[in-house]
This record gives structure tokens, C-alpha cells and sequence, in this order.
């Protein structure tokens, strides 16, 4: 079914499903490794692509096609590549575009993992990186007044949801020739579309809202059919960095249920960040979906919600932040987020424990900051174990 007219959760269930003759409801999983050809022939034909045939699942398969295809509807992406892992889809992004020479400019407010990526490997490879902080108007001006290759950003930050004005650092992208590309994982892609605000390239960790259920882990690349076919397609395909068909299926399942849990959960955690915002124990927070957020206007123009993230930081230091987090009895420790169960974590000790520590306070990740990722249990129980929690914490 190809029909463009359907809503958006009518299109997650019943767009772009393949089914093999034996006409099965939901699709099937294709684990296989490689495929037959009728003849040499076709075969020869297939590999000098005059022929259209599945070649080895290293480089296509119908179930991870079909996750590619729906996820470019959802994104509103000409094509999608989905990659092993969110970081894979991150890395293979950047290394498949820039080459020895070039220069990449970055947000300073990255996941672990990215800013590894942007100050310790890309210049392994004589690529010239620059780190601009978020709110540094006349940075990125400055930053982005040379030629550069890509631009890489968070919006909202991992982890204190720091928001970037997409249209803006888009036209300073493209007035440098840049390539703009946005991590959109803590929005989702419900949450936030920033092709439309004038993105060239959106990346994500399918193993958070996708899944959204802490069974597997992938990553998607999402942009231009030409991008994706002659920058980005050779180089996942012959470095090996390809989704199990396993773990596509099981992506398709949880894109089925996307909009409805990733809605109830920015629900639920507005509820709950109303309810810590008022705590005398809570120093700071920070929440896309509530008015004092300091870009609270740009949020508005920008996201269709607050997202299901929240973080806070204590009166307190490590010690007592252990003591809260250890006094949960619902809300589960653990670093992954987007999670149907709502799960919390340390940033400056987990996530982001190998960024230098000048770059942690530089960057507000204190001690004290927790990282809230907000599920679909009912948000009075959230809120108790939270209450309960701050109570202990004290005692």
C-alpha cells in the first residue's frame, strides 16, 4: 500500500507492507543471509546492478527495506539506511562524507559518544573539527563563516535538553556548504521533523522511542535519495555496518505503536517535571514542555511537545544523588531512555563519564544531574516514588 494519504498512525500499520503470497497480517521476517539466482547470469546482472535482486542481506533485505521505507514516510526523508546501532548511524554519516581535509563542525553539547567521535576520531583522519556552545550566537557565526563540510547538532541535548534553533544553524550550514545534520533522538520523530526546518540529514538510535521497549538496538540515516545512495549506501555496505533482519522486524513493530506511547509518555512527563519543578530538593530542572525553559518560544515553533525527558539537578552533591536513585522503587536505573518503563541515570558517572570533566561543567553536567527518562506507567505512581524517594534521600 503507497498511498500518501493516510494519517500519520494509520501510515505505521499499513504503508509499505510487503507480504509474500502466503498473505500473512504481519510482516514477515526474512532471516536469511543471501539469496538464489535463477541463472549466472542474473546474478552477474544483479552485481552490476542492470538487475534488481537481493544480493546479501549485508546489503539488502526485505525486512530491513521495509523499515527504510517506513521510516523515510514517518521522517518525511526521500531514503533512509538503517545501521546497526545509533552510533553507527552517527559515525557512518560522518565518516561516509567527510574526508581528510574537510572541517566538521559540532554542537558542545553531544552525547558521549558523539563528542568522542568529533574531538578524538575524525581528527585521527585529517578532519578539522570545531566545538561551538549551544548558545553562542557569534560562535557559530564564526565557526560557520569558512567552508565546512558537515555540521553536527543535538536539539534537544543529551542530557540538559538544551534546545539549538534548527532554521537558524541550517542557513549558516549552507552558507558555509555544509551538510546540517541533527541527532533527533530525544525529540523523536514525532516530537520534532527537522527536515522541515531545514536539515539536510536526521540520525537515529532506533534502539530508544522507535523500539521503545529495551529489546534491540539499531540506527537510522535519514536525507536525500542521492545522498543516501552515493555517499552514504557504499560505505555501510562495505564496512558491514547493516541491521540484523531480526531486529528491523522488530523496529517495524514498535513504529506500529510510536505515536501513541511516544504522546503518552510527553503526557506523563509534563505531569511529573510539574512536580519536581515545585520541590524544595531540586535545585534546577529542565523540561522542553514547560514555560520557564529559557527557549521555551523556539521550543513552541519547533516540537509538537516537551518530549518524555526531563533532567534535574539536586541540592546535593554525587553521594546524595546515589542515595535518591537508589531509593527508587519504580523507576528503574539504567542508561538507555525512550523506554515504555520509565528509567533514570547519572550522566557525569554513565553517559558522559569519559567527556573531561571542564567540558562536564562546562556544559552544566554536575555531580548532582540526573537524566529522567519518563515511560507509560500512570504518572500519580511516577510521582509518588519520586516524592518518596526525595523523602529518603534525606533521611
Amino acid at each position: 500500500m503507497k498511498s500518501h494519504n493516510f494519517g500519520l498512525t494509520t501510515s505505521l500499520l499499513h504503508a509499505d507492507t510487503y507480504r509474500t503470497p502466503h498473505g500473512e497480517t504481519s510482516e514477515a521476517i526474512f532471516l536469511t543471509s543471501g539469496f538464489v539466482y535463477d541463472s549466472a547470469e542474473q546474478a552477474a546482472a544483479t552485481f552490476m546492478g542492470e538487475e534488481n535482486h537481493f544480493q546479501y542481506s549485508r546489503f539488502g533485505n526485505p525486512t530491513t527495506d521495509a523499515l527504510q521505507d517506513r521510516l523515510a514516510r514517518l521522517e518525511g526523508a526521500e531514503a533512509c539506511i538503517v545501521t546497526s546501532t545509533g552510533m553507527g548511524a552517527i559515525s557512518s554519516a560522518l565518516l561516509a562524507h567527510a574526508k581528510s581535509g574537510d572541517r566538521v563542525v559540532a554542537s558542545r553539547a553531544l552525547f558521549g559518544s558523539c563528542h568522542w567521535i568529533i574531538a578524538t576520531l575524525l581528527p585521527r583522519y585529517g578532519i578539522e573539527t570545531v566545538f561551538v556552545d549551544v548558545h553562542d550566537e557569534a560562535g557559530w557565526e564564526e565557526a560557520l563563516s569558512v567552508p565546512t563540510s558537515a555540521v553536527l547538532i543535538e536539539t534537544p541535548s543529551n542530557p540538559m535538553l538544551d534546545i539549538i534553533d534548527v532554521r537558524k544553524i541550517a542557513d549558516l550550514s549552507h552558507r558555509a556548504g555544509a551538510l546540517l545534520m541533527v541527532d533527533n533522538v530525544f525529540a523523536s520523530p514525532i516530537g520534532q521533523k527537522p527536515l522541515s526546518l531545514g536539515a539536510d540529514v536526521v540520525l537515529y538510535s532506533c534502539t530508544k522511542h522507535i523500539d521503545g521497549q529495551g529489546r534491540v538496538l539499531g540506527g537510522a540515516i535519514l536525507g536525500k535519495a542521492d545522498w543516501i545512495k552515493d555517499v552514504v549506501q557504499p560505505f555501510t555496505r562495505n564496512t558491514g555496518n547493516s541491521l540484523s533482519p531480526f531486529n528491523a522486524w522488530v523496529l517495524l513493530k514498535g513504529l506500529e505503536t510510536l505515536p501513541l506511547r511516544d504522546r503518552a509518555m510527553a503526557s506523563n512527563a509534563a505531569m511529573v517535571a510539574d512536580f519536581l519543578a515545585g520541590h524544595k530538593a531540586i535545585r534546577k530542572l529542565h523540561y522542553p514542555g514547560r514555560a520557564d525553559h529559557p527557549a521555551a518560544s523556539l521550543i513552541r515553533q519547533q516540537m509538537s511537545h516537551g518530549g518524555s525527558l526531563i533532567a534535574f539537578e539536586l541540592r546535593g552533591d554525587q553521594e546524595k544523588a546515589f542515595r535518591f536513585m537508589n531509593a527508587l522503587k519504580l523507576i528503574t536505573i539504567s542508561n538507555n531512555l525512550g523506554d515504555s518503563r520509565s528509567l533514570i541515570t547519572h550522566p557525569a558517572s554513565t553517559t558522559h563519564m569519559r567527556v573531561p570533566a571542564e567540558e562536564r561543567a562546562r556544559l552544566g553536567i554536575t555531580e548532582a544531574v540526573l537524566r529522567l527518562s519518563i515511560g507509560l506507567e500512570e504518572s500519580e505512581d511516577l510521582i509518588a516514588d519520586l516524592a518518596q524517594a526525595l523523602e529518603e534521600m534525606d533521611h
